[in-house]
């Protein structure tokens, strides 16, 4: 499972902040916007080129790595209203500027958490399935399949929204029914309720992916917490 999150989250989040867009002048022609299968497709495709004969190098220099899912996802991942369905009813209780902090911190602790699983990760890994949505709505859901290193697949799926440019931007990743959301939001919700609101964020700020390994330790088994 930890395997096939981290492709995913590799994808997913290459459409989830707001960096450099490594491919997005090619990727727009005429001017038209990317729809979400374009997204995805072109973030896998892009990620396997930039991995692909360098897994040596990237695993040795671990902030050239982070830089490569950075670029790959952050033009396409909507991270502040992804942040604020984790955050859930605390987001309400939140400042802008604890929701700001929250969004930065709990990202780079997504990324290094997983950062070295995506060595794996080569073209042909991800197979995006022919899209049934409408692309006239707010809305979508773009369907993938995994292929894990035994030959089995796993369902990946990537939620979309438009933003208010009407750009098409990933929000959250379901991986074999299981909502990145609805996970981290039942892990947040209990650290929150034990810590506060400023400790959790100063948490991830200062101990990263190490705080959010603790976290999910400290929620292991219950609903709706990854097997």
């Amino acid at each position: 499972m930890l395997r096939s999150l981290a492709i995913a989250t590799a994808i997913a989040f290459g459409s989830v902040i707001a960096a450099p867009v490594f491919a997005q002048d090619a990727a727009q022609s005429a001017g038209a916007q990317q729809t979400p299968v374009q997204v995805v497709q072109a973030v896998s495709d892009d990620l396997a080129k930039a991995i692909e004969g360098h897994q040596q190098e990237l695993k040795n220099n671990r902030e050239k790595l982070i830089g490569v899912i950075d670029n790959a996802f952050l033009p396409h991942f909507d991270i502040d209203y992804a942040s604020i369905l984790v955050l859930g009813q605390h987001a309400r209780e939140a400042t802008p500027d604890q929701r700001s902090r929250f969004a930065k911190a709990f990202y780079n602790s997504i990324t290094h958490r997983y950062a070295e699983g995506l060595l794996d990760y080569t073209k042909g890994r991800v197979k995006v399935l022919p899209f049934s949505g409408d692309l006239n709505d707010k809305r979508t859901i773009v369907r993938s399949q995994v292929v894990m290193d035994d030959g089995k697949t796993v369902a990946v799926d990537y939620a979309f929204r438009k933003d208010k440019s009407g750009t098409w931007k990933a929000y959250d990743v379901i991986i074999e029914g299981i909502s990145y959301i609805t996970n981290y939001r039942n892990q947040v919700d209990a650290e929150i309720r034990k810590v506060g609101i400023e400790k959790l964020i100063s948490n991830l700020e200062t101990q990263g992916d190490k705080a959010l390994k603790e976290m999910e330790q400290d929620t292991k088994g219950q609903p709706g917490s990854k097997p």
